[in-house]
């Protein structure tokens, strides 16, 4: 019995040595089942059981979200040299049937998934998700949220993604006005305004560098842009002038007193409430990083959340409304050297990320050495003075006293002039009147901007400059006064992405890029060498509308559901 037990034991041992497959180094291909195709992975292992490669191919037709899936399947597993995969949300069966495939090319080389020897120890701890819409809108300022509620009122699905934990960009930080010729409220106030003068000023402004075409689109739609901000509760009822105006056609929002408030802070506020009336989905804290591109069209974005997230969002069309480029000053000292180390302006989420994104595919910039540098700036800390101030009244003298610029000429205009000053300061002043008006004034003056006199002498002594001259040149005469010096500071890039009238991204070869479209700052040519005052805000609502109007019509390829 005992000698039979032991014939069987080595029987049993023969047998299974014989059935163990030996380990040969090479490639092995697993298959799996994906909806109405399936996938192929290619699995090659080294001599030392480690993964040395593998990829992964599509048999059928599938959507970009499975291919884009695929591409982030693999670049992880080349990555760890692991077999587990963890799933990607929003791409789940992809992600099992890449693994189910993986598994079986693992099998027919013998390994079992212990015995592989992992590149790393543990998994990397990447998270990935992948969303699909119709719409994609890179950027929560004022053209972004402009562009999202056009999608959405057209009835089309959209996302916005925003690199900031809170939306506004630099419309948030705005305080002037909007422009707008031939509207209800300057013939409410007996102003005469013409889409002809509203041109020739902003092509005059632009110093004629202007692209007339986009000139001419934002001049058309003025009026209809401020209907439509009528239309989400958003109204810029005053009227007031800013430099390089002919008349007063910069509109701007008052409280319930008719004292004026700060456009940004009410435009911002407004879209907030109407993209969440609308469910338009915000996703804050993520960057966008690259572009998508199937068959020559744009079907997409990857981005970085703050928690490490890889995010890719799947889409027919893409709205680019990053911003430009202010705040970022090694871009900003690349194109004007003479402007290291300026001030900004600008939130610090304006550094330009288009730039590396749009040159690996070739998209087409203009004017991008045309940077505006805005006379009214504390140098302290970057805060603007709004120009409304100065269109309202108020004046500006040097350390002396002296009344050395006509205000109202154009930003670049005053700020050479500024600059020319001892110091490269200036004092702008203004009186009681003023601030009884303008709650924009208060504000200031609440932050503790303004040093203050109740009468020339005092306000003189206050701010050092000689009593005789600085009297002589104050052409305000409602004491108490409040002054606060300003230098010039970088505001707006008039350069960046090249756009056609209906808002589509123009290429290097000066063709369309499919399924591509931009609004606001993070477009150029519109305002040539010399944006005027009021002017972005119209700017950003007008090809705000367009870019949403013909992103929502753009078709495409989608994803998976």
């Amino acid at each position: 019995m005992k000698k039979l037990l032991k014939i069987l034991i080595l029987c049993s041992i023969f047998l299974s040595a014989c059935g163990k497959k030996e380990y040969v180094p090479g490639t092995y291909v697993g298959e799996e089942k994906l909806y109405k195709s399936k996938i192929e992975v290619k699995l090659t292992l080294d001599e030392k059981k480690k993964i040395k490669n593998i990829t992964a191919l599509v048999h059928g037709k599938e959507e970009i979200i499975t291919k884009e899936a695929l591409l982030i399947l693999v670049q992880e597993v080349n990555k760890t040299g692991s077999v587990k995969v963890d799933g990607i949300a929003g791409a789940t069966y992809t992600s099992i049937s890449f693994e189910k495939a993986l598994k079986k090319a693992l099998k027919k080389s013998g390994l079992k998934e212990e015995e592989i020897v992992k590149k790393n120890e543990t998994l990397l701890k990447n998270k990935y998700e992948i969303l699909n819409t119709d719409v994609i809108v890179a950027g929560g300022g004022g053209a972004g949220m402009v562009s999202a509620s056009v999608v959405k009122e057209l009835g089309k699905d959209v996302i916005i993604l925003e690199k900031s934990k809170i939306l506004g960009g630099n419309t948030a930080r705005s305080t002037g006005g909007i422009n707008a010729s031939n509207t209800k409220y300057q013939k409410e106030e007996g102003i005469k305004d013409s889409k002809e003068l509203f041109f020739k000023d902003t092509i005059i402004g632009g110093h004629k560098l202007n692209n007339k075409n986009l000139v001419r689109t934002l001049v058309e739609n003025s009026n209809e842009t401020i209907k439509w901000f009528d239309s989400i509760g958003a109204k810029f009822t005053d009227v007031g002038k800013m430099g390089g105006a002919s008349v007063r056609r910069a509109h701007r929002p008052v409280d319930s007193k008719g004292l004026k408030l700060p456009i940004g802070t009410v435009m911002v506020e407004k879209l907030i409430a109407h993209c969440k009336k609308l469910n338009i989905k915000i996703i804050t804290e993520a960057k966008v990083e690259s572009l998508i591109i199937s068959d020559g069209k744009v079907v997409g974005v990857r981005a970085m959340k703050s928690d490490g997230t890889r995010l890719t969002v799947n889409s027919k069309a893409v709205i680019l409304a990053m911003g430009g480029f202010g705040a970022n000053n090694k871009l900003v000292s690349k194109y004007r050297p003479e402007l290291k180390g300026f001030i900004t302006t600008n939130a610090p989420s304006i550094t330009g990320d288009i730039v590396n994104i749009g040159e690996k595919i070739g998209i087409s910039f203009i004017h991008m050495d045309q940077i505006q540098i805005h006379p009214t700036v504390r140098k302290e800390d970057g805060v603007l003075i709004s120009e409304s101030l100065r269109g309202d009244g108020g004046i500006l003298v040097n350390y002396k006293g002296e009344h050395f610029i006509d205000e109202l000429e154009t930003r670049d205009v005053v700020s050479k002039a500024e600059i020319s000053q001892k110091g490269s300061f200036a004092w702008l002043i203004v009186d009681k009147k003023m601030y009884d008006k303008s709650n924009v004034i208060k504000g200031y003056d609440e932050k503790g901007y303004f040093i203050k006199g109740k009468n020339v002498a005092e306000l003189s002594k206050s701010i050092g400059t000689d009593y005789n001259i600085l009297k002589k040149n104050l052409k305000l005469s409602n004491p108490p006064y409040y002054a606060v010096k300003v230098s010039p500071g970088i505001h707006h890039t008039m350069g960046g992405v090249k756009i056609n009238s209906k808002a589509q991204v123009i290429d290097k070869n000066n063709n369309v890029i499919k399924g591509l479209f931009a609004a606001g700052e993070v477009t150029g040519g519109i305002h040539g060498a010399n944006r005027l005052g009021g002017n972005a805000l119209a700017d950003l609502g007008t090809f705000g509308r367009i870019a949403g109007k013909n992103g929502s019509l753009s078709t495409g390829v989608g994803g998976e559901k």
